[in-house]
């Protein structure tokens, strides 16, 4: 493991694999397998001075997805605050052996930290403190010559259970400016989810057919609500060159399993000339799909833990 003040680094000395953390939000930010490739997209205009959420790599997003709730009243910024944050490395959790490279990072939630929170909702200063609500976040991060497994860990230690929304929002890179080519970049392996379509109203309440592959036509921002006693996320990613990569996600509340649904973004020409921090052009190189837990699973309770890897 190398280090500088904000960036960790993980190797996996074995077969060269390597891992780069930021510590603001724990994002990853890299994953280079043992073939060189870099599978995981940044934003050329990315601001990394913990200013804003990282654009690219591995944001996580706890305790809400998306905006709070209409009405609610709530000025939590949209995702939360575990992107927002800076979290620290624990002690003795790397580790560089022949199978794989292993870090862990925590972050623990307390009255001097303010960022993401905001007001009016169970999550701020003062609710926390008439409610009894805390929480400390683990992120588990395994590297391997092929794989990169990231588990990201709740653990209720307050005196109150509490509800929560928890996910990864992956931005995989798309090779050769491929992202809106049908027969290049794709999600195979969301048929039977249902849909819930930010853009195209009309697509909201359908189901994805097992025949066809999810892809990008323009702007993209779809939900795919796991189906019954459908718990696990197997889906393999076009990501351009012929090539494609394969993600599974699996959760569980208090050691049970719960579904997980996933979320398949991109923000296309004029999401992305909006943005201040994503390239005009790069829509083409990437594609975001995002497994989590932002259903209806159980309340946390007391001294319990949530888990999605």
């Amino acid at each position: 493991m190398s280090s500088t003040q904000d960036i960790v680094t993980v190797t996996h000395t074995k077969s060269g694999a390597s891992c780069q953390i930021h510590k603001f939000g724990a994002t990853v930010i890299s994953y280079k397998s043992q073939d060189g490739r870099e599978n995981l997209f940044m934003s050329h205009d990315a601001k990394l001075d913990g200013s804003k959420a990282i654009r690219g790599g591995i944001p996580l997003v706890f305790p809400i997805f998306g905006p709070p709730e209409s009405g609610s009243g709530s000025t939590m910024p949209q995702h939360g605050f575990a992107r927002t944050n800076e979290w620290t490395v624990v002690e003795g959790s790397q580790q560089d052996t022949d199978e794989h490279a292993t870090l862990t990072l925590s972050f623990t939630l307390d009255e001097h930290i303010i960022a993401g929170r905001g007001e009016n909702n169970m999550w701020s200063v003062e609710q926390c403190k008439v409610d009894g609500t805390a929480v400390t976040l683990k992120y588990e991060i395994t590297v391997a010559p092929t794989t990169l497994t990231t588990t990201m860990v709740v653990n209720n230690t307050g005196s109150d259970s509490f509800n929560f929304q928890m996910l990864t929002h992956t931005y995989f890179a798309v090779d050769g400016n491929a992202s809106q080519k049908k027969d290049e970049c794709y999600v195979q392996g969301l048929g039977g989810y249902s849909i819930v379509d930010k853009v195209d109203d009309a697509k909201t309440g359908t189901t994805q057919s097992y025949d066809d592959n999810v892809t990008l036509d323009g702007e993209t921002d779809r939900v795919y609500i796991h189906p019954e006693k459908h718990n696990a996320v197997h889906v393999t990613i076009g990501v351009g060159g012929g090539k494609s990569v394969k993600m599974e996600a699996y959760g569980e509340v208090d050691e049970s399993p719960v579904p997980v649904s996933c979320v398949v973004w991109n923000p296309y020409k004029d999401k992305a000339a909006a943005m201040s921090d994503f390239g005009d052009d790069q829509y083409h190189d990437m594609i975001c799909v995002e497994p989590g837990l932002i259903g209806h699973q159980p309340l946390l309770a007391p001294g319990k833990e949530a888990r999605l890897t």
